[in-house]
Parts: C-alpha cells; sequence; structure tokens
C-alpha cells in the first residue's frame, strides 16, 4: 500500500502538468491531430519530461525503481501516433538505463514498447474512423494496464538474477499497473476536458459568427454607409454582450451602441488616437484596461475602461474600424477580443462581395445598354428601307410599319429592368417580327408556341431577341426559299426550355460565328443569374435547320 500510495502522489504532479499543457497553444494541434513540426518538438519534449520525471519521482525498492513512466510514453503513443511513442519511450527508456541497476536494460527496452503500445492504439482508433475514440479514460486505462503488463513480463526475461526480478514484479505489478492505468486516465480526461471546451468555444464563435453574417449580408449588400453601420453595431452588440460597439469610416463614427452613446454621437469626427492609429497601420489594436486603461477623449467621466480596435479592409485598404468596449468594471474576454478579429475579416468579405456584385451589375446595365446600341441602328437602317419601297404602292403597310416600329423603340427605351418575363420578351420582339416578315415579302413564316404556364418564367431582359436577330440575320436572310422561325417554349425535365429554330442551318458552315456579342452577353447573363448549368446550346444540320435553346430554371417574377 506504501508503494500504492507514493504513485498515486505523483500522479497528482502529473495531473496540474497535464492541466497547464491543455492551456498552452501546442495543445490545440494535438487536440485536433494536426500536428506540424515544431508541434511535434513540443509534444516530445512535453511527454519526454513527463516520462523522466516519473523515474526520477519514483520510488526505491529493492535495487529498482517503481514509478510512473509510462504515463509519459503511452500517452505520447496514444495521442500523437507510434512515432512519438517510440520516439518518448527509447528517450525515457535510455534514461532509466543509464541510472543503472539490475532491472535497467529491462526498464529501457519495457518503456520503448509501452510508447509502441500506445501508438498502435492511436492507429486502431484512425483506422476505424474514431480518432476520438483516444480521448477516453477506458482507453487510456487499459492501453497503460496492459502496457504495463508487459513491462512486468520484460523484467522476468530480461532481469537477472531471476529470482530478485520474480520477487521484485511480486511487490510492485499491481501498485504499477493500476497507479500508471489511473493516472493515464486522468491524463486524458483533463485533456478531454479541454478539448471539450476548444470545440465549444469554437463551435460557439461560429454561431455568433454565421448569426452576425446572416442578419449583416442583406444590409451590407447595399454598401457601406450610415444606415447599414447601425445596423451592423446593433447586431454586433446584441451578439458579444459587450459594453458597447461603435463603427467608424476613415473619419467619422457612423454608429455607436452601448454604455456612452449620450457623448460618442454618430457623424461626429473620430477623436481616439488610437482609432486613427488603427487606420493608418491596418493592425488590430486592444487596450485591455489592466495594463493599459481606454481614455475616452470626450468625457471625462465616460464609463468605458477597455476597448478593441479592428480595421475593416476592402481590397488592401482599410475603408474603417469596428470598435468593441468593455466598461470599467469588466474585464474584456479573450474570447470577445479573438471573436472581433474574427468577425472582421468575415464583415470585409461581405463588402468585397458585396462591391463585387455592384461591379457585375453595372456590367451587366452596361452590357445592355450596348446590345441596345448594337441592334437599334442596323434594323433602323433596314426598316427604313423596307417602308421606302413600300410606301407608294402600300401606303397602309408603310402606316403599320411605320407604327410597329415605334412599338418596338418605344419598348426598348422603356426596358430599364435586368430581368422580365417570357410574355414579355415575347410581346417585344412581335413588332420586330411583323417588319422583318414584311421586309422578307411574305417568304418569312413565324410560329410562336408558348405553353401558358410558362408564360411568367423570369430571365434576363433581351434574352430572345438577340438570338431571332441572329436567325434571320445571319441564316435566312442568305436563303432564296421560304423561310421559317420558329420560338417554343415548354417545361423539360424541371427546366423552361425555350427554342428558337430556323429552316437555314448556316451557323453549321465552316467558318461561320455564332458566339457575337449579342449570342454571348445573353449565355453570360443566364449564367450569372442563375448559375452555370443553365445558358444556351446550338444545335444544326447544315442546310436544314439550326435550333438555338435557352434554358432557363423554372422561376417566375
Amino acid at each position: 500500500m506504501e508503494i500504492m500510495f507514493g504513485l498515486i502522489q505523483e500522479m497528482s504532479v502529473f495531473a496540474v502538468a497535464a492541466y497547464l499543457f491543455s492551456k498552452t497553444p501546442a495543445f490545440r494541434p494535438l487536440s485536433a491531430g494536426l500536428l506540424k513540426p515544431l508541434d511535434n518538438i513540443s509534444v516530445y519534449l512535453f511527454f519526454t519530461a513527463i516520462t523522466i520525471m516519473g523515474t526520477y519521482l519514483g520510488l526505491h525498492v529493492n535495487g529498482a525503481i517503481a514509478n510512473t513512466r509510462a504515463i509519459g510514453a503511452v500517452m505520447a503513443g496514444l495521442l500523437a501516433g507510434p512515432w512519438m511513442g517510440l520516439a518518448v519511450g527509447i528517450t525515457g527508456g535510455l534514461h532509466r538505463f543509464m541510472l543503472g541497476g539490475f532491472t535497467a536494460s529491462a526498464c529501457g527496452i519495457s518503456t520503448t514498447a509501452e510508447g509502441l503500445i500506445g501508438g498502435l492504439v492511436f492507429l486502431w482508433f484512425r483506422r476505424k474512423g474514431q480518432p476520438d475514440g483516444i480521448f477516453n479514460f477506458k482507453t487510456a486505462f487499459a492501453t497503460t494496464f496492459i502496457s504495463e503488463m508487459v513491462q512486468m513480463a520484460i523484467i522476468l526475461i530480461f532481469a537477472k538474477p531471476f529470482s530478485e526480478a520474480w520477487e521484485l514484479v511480486q511487490i510492485i505489478a499491481l501498485p504499477m499497473m493500476f497507479a500508471n492505468a489511473a493516472g493515464a486516465g486522468l491524463f486524458v480526461s483533463i485533456f478531454k476536458d479541454s478539448k471539450n471546451a476548444l470545440d465549444s468555444y469554437g463551435a460557439e464563435f461560429s454561431r455568433k459568427a454565421l448569426n452576425i453574417a446572416n442578419k449583416t449580408l442583406p444590409v451590407l449588400s447595399k454598401g457601406f454607409n450610415e444606415q447599414s453601420a447601425q445596423t451592423l453595431a446593433g447586431v454586433i452588440l446584441s451578439e458579444t454582450g459587450v459594453g458597447a460597439v461603435a463603427i467608424t469610416d476613415r473619419t467619422h463614427v457612423m454608429a455607436f451602441k452601448g454604455i456612452g452613446a449620450d457623448h460618442h454621437l454618430p457623424q461626429s469626427n473620430i477623436s481616439s488616437r488610437k482609432t486613427l492609429d488603427c487606420i493608418n497601420s491596418g493592425e488590430v489594436i486592444f487596450i485591455d484596461g489592466i495594463t493599459e486603461h481606454y481614455t475616452c477623449a470626450i468625457h471625462e467621466n465616460c464609463p468605458l475602461g477597455s476597448a478593441l480596435i479592428v480595421p475593416l479592409v476592402l481590397e488592401k485598404e482599410v475603408i474603417g474600424t469596428i470598435k468593441m468596449y468593455e466598461p470599467k468594471n469588466r474585464r474584456f474576454l479573450g474570447f470577445n477580443q479573438s471573436f472581433g478579429e474574427g468577425i472582421a475579416e468575415v464583415l470585409s468579405t461581405q463588402l468585397m462581395l458585396s462591391k463585387y456584385e455592384e461591379q457585375k451589375r453595372l456590367l451587366t446595365e452596361a452590357e445592355l445598354k450596348l446590345m441596345q446600341a448594337q441592334v437599334n441602328p442596323h434594323f433602323l437602317f433596314n426598316t427604313l428601307n423596307t417602308i421606302g419601297a413600300v410606301v407608294r404602292s402600300q401606303p397602309e403597310k408603310a402606316k403599320e410599319l411605320i407604327n410597329h416600329l415605334s412599338i418596338f423603340f418605344r419598348s426598348n427605351l422603356k426596358r430599364s429592368s435586368e430581368t422580365a418575363t417570357l410574355a414579355e420578351e415575347i410581346e417585344h420582339i412581335r413588332s420586330y417580327l411583323v417588319i422583318e416578315e414584311a421586309r422578307f415579302s411574305d417568304r418569312l413564316k413565324v410560329e410562336i408556341d408558348i405553353d401558358d404556364t410558362m408564360r411568367q418564367v423570369a430571365m434576363p431582359a433581351f434574352t430572345i431577341q438577340p438570338i431571332v436577330e441572329n436567325a434571320i440575320k445571319h441564316g435566312l436572310s442568305n436563303i432564296l426559299g421560304d423561310a421559317l422561325i420558329k420560338i417554343t417554349a415548354r417545361a423539360e425535365d424541371g427546366r423552361c426550355i425555350i427554342r428558337v429554330e430556323d429552316n437555314a442551318g448556316i451557323w453549321c458552315e465552316s467558318g461561320k460565328s455564332r458566339n457575337g456579342i449579342g449570342m454571348n452577353s445573353v449565355d453570360t447573363r443566364i449564367k450569372n443569374m442563375f448559375g452555370g448549368e443553365y445558358g444556351l446550346s446550338v444545335r444544326c444540320l447544315e442546310g436544314s435547320f439550326t435550333i438555338v435553346e435557352i434554358h432557363l430554371p423554372v422561376s417566375k417574377l
């Protein structure tokens, strides 16, 4: 019992060491199983120190040492793998061998074996797809208990004389097996609690970050302004529970929520030297309220005592700051410090995406105007020629064509929206097709067959007109016989498929381009609006037909 109590005392030392190690940066990669070279060095040094300490703190019994050395070697292998267990086991074994005694060789061998046994258990759990199984009291207890049994067997095999080895094993076997096993279980339990705390911390961090991202994305999508800053400050204050939150641009306070709002007023100039330093340097500034106190430049009785100032960065330029404060009677939590830095990165990314979306919208508008500018001149020229040809012989026909030309251009001018329905697109091209029918002198036949359920399907404006124009300009105008253009729309496989078909098949000829700015723009705008699985596809048979299919989701305005 005396040996057992002595070994239990050693365990208490190791429990303190395990607790302290679990609070260091080296523990995080160990708990996640993501050890880098420098991490391996720190883990090796820690468990080697535990192994050697177990030897030094051991009890001398019959020329040998009853010890808790196995805890360090087994834990190294169990938590960091066989190579780590082998390295710590060899180091601890050599150290024990150099201390001498009739069990020196046996203990050197057994310590190495114990590290390897821990590593093999590590591999077994990894191959089962249960890496967290190593952070289990029963696993650590059983692994170390078996390792100590192996050590006793090695002592009986290698220690001479056998009679002394047998007498020693009878005395130390049970105390060492149970003490080491219990110590390893305690060791792992401490690590498991710390790991769970880290996981909970990470989960809470992620939850709050997602909440803020979800609540602010619609606001920030409209830009970084005073209104969005007010909303943003309120959301961060609610999620973090800090004393106050401020949002600034490079020169002014845009929003302030929380204690001190009576004198920290929006639209006022930035008065804090620290905030200006953050904007100029782009570095996070933390005033902890202990080693350095926050000093308000506005009011001498300001209740705020600590502050975290984080830059908001857009395209490598600081455009403002997020400032989180705690009152003088409250400590600034490390969680909120990390959270503030993290959420600034999230919001900076959101602002970048918002700017990207705005640029994409402006580009779409520019493409739309370019398409209008490209379509209108040559269409107007052809129409005027047609009207000029019939104005004497068919004045009523000329009058009708002028009316349709007016309707077409008026429709173009009114279409400022980026989106339209299928019904609106068809209505837009009817006047265009009436004019083209007249130009073809009744050689052009137009068929339009639209499923009524598809009439409200949404699409980018000017989707169908460029395709119809291409069919006429590059296809039908080059054939001598009758020309046909057919427009259909049906739901197929959960999609809306719009087909524009002609009976020319000119695009199949070698060198004939079907990728003009109109077609490319239509395809790109559809993909931007709905995703890469939608857009245009073309099928043709030379001299027979060309079919352009527009693939859209069955979503409606």
